[in-house]
């Protein structure tokens, strides 16, 4: 069988070796990439950064990206990057953009400059467009960072999961594991291991309120607290 990660895995292990800096992905929209950089930037101390926002009050019900992570991570201002798009419809970005008559530039998105880590979470999931012209994937090959995958347990994870494995091999993005989101599902989470060869570098418990102490607790049983212990 072939194993969609196994490139981009090997690649992930040299870049454990480099400054402490990834991207979260998911397999798409609500899956829990939000909580997984809170988690990654409390764990690490790192400066975080949304490129684009969207969907924020009073069109959207929940609050922005960067003020969940500000409060589950507990960062201070300082690792808190502003956006570089900051658009009100909770849509795909190259929709909420042309609703408020933005045209997403590729420039603007370049990796921002900061000492020290860095975790960036982008927009939706791997392919959604930014504009008609570019997709997100081709951010995330430009930016050049390791990727952690956020995935759902239940039905349907298996085929979505080794889809954007496949999307993110065929781009040589390295990825350094999996973070399972939702209620527990053993054979998924075995199936998983034993086909892409990753490592689960943790599972977000679905009955739990989210807290910081939560997140302490998640990140020490974390294999990437070994690998990449916070500064």
């Amino acid at each position: 069988m072939t194993t969609p990660a196994a490139v981009p895995f090997c690649e992930a292990i040299r870049a454990l070796a480099a400054p402490r800096r990834c991207v979260v992905v998911g397999t798409d929209t609500g899956v829990g990439k939000t909580v997984v950089s809170a988690l990654l930037s409390r764990g690490l101390g790192a400066t975080y950064w949304k490129p684009i926002q969207c969907g924020l009050p009073p069109l959207s019900p929940e609050p922005g990206d960067r003020d969940t992570v500000r409060h589950l991570a507990q960062l201070p201002d300082r690792c808190l990057l502003p956006e570089a798009y900051r658009l009100g419809l909770p849509a795909s970005p190259h929709t909420a953009a042309a609703r408020e008559g933005v045209a997403i530039s590729r420039e603007r998105l370049a990796l921002p400059t900061v000492e020290g880590p860095l975790v960036v979470e982008p927009a939706g999931g791997l392919l959604v467009p930014l504009s008609r012209s570019l997709l997100q994937i081709e951010l995330l090959r430009d930016w050049g960072l390791p990727a952690v995958l956020v995935t759902r347990t239940g039905l349907g994870t298996l085929n979505h999961t080794l889809l954007s494995l496949e999307a993110l091999a065929a781009r040589r993005i390295a990825v350094l594991g999996l973070v399972l989101n939702g209620p527990p599902h053993d054979d998924n989470r075995r199936t998983l291991a034993a086909i892409t060869g990753l490592p689960l570098l943790a599972q977000l418990p679905a009955d739990l309120p989210l807290t910081p102490r939560l997140l302490d607790r998640l990140w020490e049983r974390s294999p990437l607290s070994q690998l990449w212990p916070a500064a």
